[in-house]
């Protein structure tokens, strides 16, 4: 056996035996707990419990597809629904309760502290194990017996002198061998189980390319009635400014010497256009993508587009230095745009607060204001269009807003920062 083999048979084997103990005490834990807090959601007190211990056993679970890429490369990819993290408890707790993979998750767990629990032993079993033959073969057996009648097994070999402990000695060594070829191929059985699982069914991925088609056309209509939309406004703003000093310059060029206080008055008015056009030009490229969102990234872009706001409004943000994507960037402007707006012009809040973290995967946009309340999602809202926007990476949106107040709107999109 060369040094390389024999390293990858011994690592597979200490993380065969490290996988057998956390397969066997931690989903058997998780189980428990799970049908504890499953229980006590009629009573209240699960309300409460259950998304903590469901988030347990998706970090158990997710902990377990990053072994199984690191040790064996078996993806497991997660299929998780997000849930806003602003969400009171029982809409976190039916919201997880409602998403396939928290059952997958669920019924996995059983299967894991049992049958998870012996493919990982196995492979241990195969490095570890012919230790204990040669311990035998070299008198540990003296121990066990004098030699007049069978005091210990080994497999299936009765040991009861030394003749049966040196064949005791043969099977630890056919052991050996046999782990040579088998461990590692064991280990990965281990994760195939795990991914049999964990992995998101077919109709699963039906309903997520459904979702994805439904999120696509949404994208497409949302594009097309922007064009026609920076197609009407440079139709009936610069370009009809354009056109008008386009009529001027013409007519002072016929009167410069016949009227030049005539011609002045237009080059005057002329001006006046250029300025108001070029105006106009720069408020449609910032309806576009706003220049300081590409230069300085998307919390200084809503720092600014908070000084632009009639009501005052603060804005904290935490990105660690990182930025997203420039498409996630530009859909998280505008949706914060959309929503201040909205709160602007509906609420009748006079203060407002804006709040942007990233972590755990997830960039997290809260928006708070202190107005009478009663927002809602859909009946043509404009929150309906921020929820589209959002459903084209993934987010999701949630709203609080009782009457009375405040509103708060919480958004998430699932990306990562460079």
């Amino acid at each position: 056996m060369d040094t390389n083999r024999a390293r990858a048979v011994v690592t597979a084997g200490l993380r065969g035996l490290a996988l057998a103990l956390i397969s066997l005490y931690g989903s058997l834990v998780l189980f428990v707990l799970t049908l504890v807090s499953l229980v006590l959601v009629p009573v209240g007190l699960g309300l409460i419990t259950t998304p903590w211990v469901l988030a347990g056993v998706r970090a158990h679970a997710d902990r377990r597809r990053l072994l199984a890429v690191q040790w064996c490369e078996v993806r497991i990819p997660p299929a998780y629904r997000p849930v806003p993290s602003g969400a009171r408890p029982w809409t976190r707790t039916f919201r997880l309760l409602g998403d396939p993979a928290t059952w997958r998750d669920l019924r996995w767990l059983p299967v894991d502290m049992t049958a998870g629990f012996v493919t990982a032993l196995v492979p241990a079993a195969l490095v570890f194990y012919p230790l204990e033959g040669f311990a035998l073969a070299l008198g540990l057996w003296r121990v066990f017996t004098d030699g007049s009648y069978v005091g210990w097994w080994y497999g299936f070999v009765p040991v009861s002198g030394q003749g049966s402990a040196l064949l005791a000695g043969l099977l630890g060594v056919a052991l050996l061998v046999a782990s040579h070829f088998l461990t590692p191929a064991l280990l990965r059985v281990h994760f195939l189980l795990t991914r049999s699982l964990l992995a998101p069914g077919k109709g699963e991925l039906a309903a997520r390319v459904r979702v994805l088609t439904e999120t696509r056309r949404d994208a497409v209509d949302s594009s097309a009635a922007e064009l026609r939309r920076i197609e009407r406004d440079l139709h009936d703003g610069a370009q009809a400014r354009l056109v008008a000093m386009g009529m001027d310059l013409g007519t002072i060029e016929a009167l410069i010497e016949k009227n030049p206080a005539k011609a002045k008055e237009l080059l005057t008015r002329a001006r006046q256009s250029s300025a108001e056009a070029l105006g106009e030009l720069r408020d449609l490229v910032r309806g576009i993508h706003p220049p300081v969102l590409a230069e300085r990234g998307l919390g200084d872009a809503v720092r600014a587009l908070a000084l632009r706001m009639p009501v005052p409004t603060e804005v904290g943000v935490d990105f660690g230095g990182g930025r997203a994507d420039a498409p996630v960037e530009s859909a998280a402007y505008f949706a914060v745009s959309e929503v201040l707006t909205n709160a602007v012009k509906h609420s009748g809040s006079d203060r407002m607060w804006v709040d942007m973290r990233h972590a755990e995967g997830l960039l997290r946009i809260s928006v708070t204001d202190n107005g009478g309340g009663g927002a809602v999602v859909g009946a043509g809202s404009g929150l309906s269009g921020v929820e589209r926007r959002l459903g084209t990476f993934d987010g999701v949106l949630a709203v609080s807003s009782p009457a009375g107040g405040p509103t708060r709107v919480t958004m998430e999109i699932p990306c990562a920062l460079s």
